[in-house]
């Protein structure tokens, strides 16, 4: 991680910590770094965007950069993450722009890039911008007369993304009650077309975004709502996406949580008994639940474990050719339709398992016991000290040491925000709470936050 870009990109509260002259230079450095083509043809950068307020503003800053570096800007407007990766390889492109903080609040924002392969832009080229964004000098010049770039509406790319989407799952959708928490989010207008295509009787909550309320209360990480709509409306599956629509969340029948962990059993199942998991392996991360690796072995599949973050699984995932991977948070890769996490893709290979199978989401996840598990977010003023300061370090090998075999601990620094992050897993609800507020308490008291 640099000093502005995490592993998800540079994110930030807008106009705070990510301004509009940050997206301005990012803009003036991607156009002029990729310009730099031998075949003399003009550099090609798509932009997408999540419906956060300040979305519209970073959209124009980083056009404004692109275009005045002499590349051309492809506005793709309002879209997901996962369709800017898939129009950059489908359409040949040099580069894909995401403005979105995926679930965080709508105050904040954030850039993600995506190299032409549809990957997360590699470090060196990070290293670069970084360094063009602290320089006190600005020695990247205006492209002049014709060649200035030019700004297009390229909204077509993102309908030929939805074209792709109803084009995967084998099966109709017809007779099933569908219910997706669209989060006031990218998959707003996009989710519930896809659905409809394949013949569900799809409903809709969270899908009104007004600028502000993307995210409030609503999508994968307020999976709360759509639990109570699914019984209500008594559908068959719910599915809850998050702002930019790289991970999904799902609800079964009954109203139960089908986490991320859930989602890579049902998936990775599915793909073993088709004969298309290979190696019978699939990518998991540390934050797995013990719950999912004792039904992997039951079903004879094996699992690698990655750090936290879609980019390493993906990472993963390519050095070993494998299909699939994911988190608990519900980004999943499969790597023979994509290359980041695509909740919306998610969704519909899960329906494609139930209807194979001719059974409910609840049957199909039921071997998966999950170990109780908190995690909690503290924020902190320096997480790269708290993360190695003696006593915290010991306090979290006493408890490593007191739960023994019952369960395990997992303190890391967020990639994202300046946050450590707290997990604790063991056979009860009560060994969970008792340990992670243990460790919180203790960084509170080396004064990592301001409650001491």
């Amino acid at each position: 991680m640099g000093k502005y870009f995490g592993t998800d990109g540079f994110r930030g509260e807008a106009n705070v910590n990510l301004t509009a002259d940050h997206a301005y230079k990012i803009g003036k450095f991607l156009g002029y770094y990729y310009s730099k083509k031998p075949n003399g043809e003009k550099c090609k950068i798509a932009i997408g965007k999540d419906t956060r307020r300040s979305s519209y503003m970073f959209e124009y800053a980083i056009a404004a950069g692109i275009t005045a570096t002499g590349a051309d800007a492809l506005l793709l407007h309002v879209t997901t993450t996962p369709s800017v990766s898939y129009v950059v390889r489908a359409e040949n492109l040099d580069l894909g722009i995401m403005i979105s903080a995926s679930h965080n609040k709508y105050e904040d924002n954030g850039i993600k890039l995506i190299d032409k392969n549809g990957e997360k832009l590699g470090d060196e080229v990070i290293s670069k911008i970084e360094e063009y964004l602290d320089s006190p000098v600005d020695n990247i010049p205006f492209a002049k007369k014709n060649d200035i770039g030019r700004t297009f509406d390229f909204s077509a790319g993102r309908n030929r993304y939805i074209g792709y989407l109803i084009s995967i799952p084998v099966n109709s959708f017809k007779g099933y009650n569908v219910a997706l928490d669209l989060a006031n989010g990218s998959a707003f207008n996009i989710g519930k077309s896809v659905f409809d295509a394949l013949g569900a009787n799809t409903f809709c909550i969270n899908n009104k975004p007004n600028g502000n309320n993307i995210n409030y209360d609503a999508g994968s990480t307020h999976i709360e709502g759509l639990q109570k709509f699914v019984l209500e409306n008594k559908c068959d599956i719910g599915f809850a996406y998050d702002g930019d629509a790289d991970r999904c969340i799902a609800v079964d029948e009954e109203g139960n949580v089908v986490d991320g962990d859930k989602i890579l059993y049902i998936c990775g199942k599915k793909l073993k008994e088709d004969g298309r998991l290979k190696d019978n392996t699939i990518v998991t991360t540390v934050m797995s639940n013990i719950g999912l690796y004792k039904a992997l072995d039951e079903c004879g599949i094996k699992y690698l474990k990655s750090d936290v973050g879609d980019k390493n699984v993906h990472d993963m995932i390519k050095k070993y050719d494998y299909d699939l991977g994911g988190e608990k948070s519900g980004h999943i890769i499969f790597k023979k339709h994509a290359t980041t996490g695509d909740g919306i893709l998610t969704s519909l290979k899960i329906m494609d398992a139930l209807i194979d199978q001719k059974t409910t989401l609840k049957a199909l996840g039921k071997e998966v016991v999950l170990f109780p598990q908190v995690l909690k977010n503290i924020h902190v003023n320096n997480k790269n000290k708290c993360i190695e300061d003696k006593k915290v370090l010991e306090c979290i090998e006493e408890a490593e040491k007191e739960l023994g075999s019952d369960g395990r601990i997992l303190v890391r620094k967020s990639g994202t925000e300046s946050v450590i992050r707290v997990m604790v897993e063991a056979t009860n609800i009560d060994l969970c709470e008792n340990y992670a507020n243990k460790i919180c308490n203790q960084i509170i008291k080396e004064g990592y936050t301001n409650e001491n």
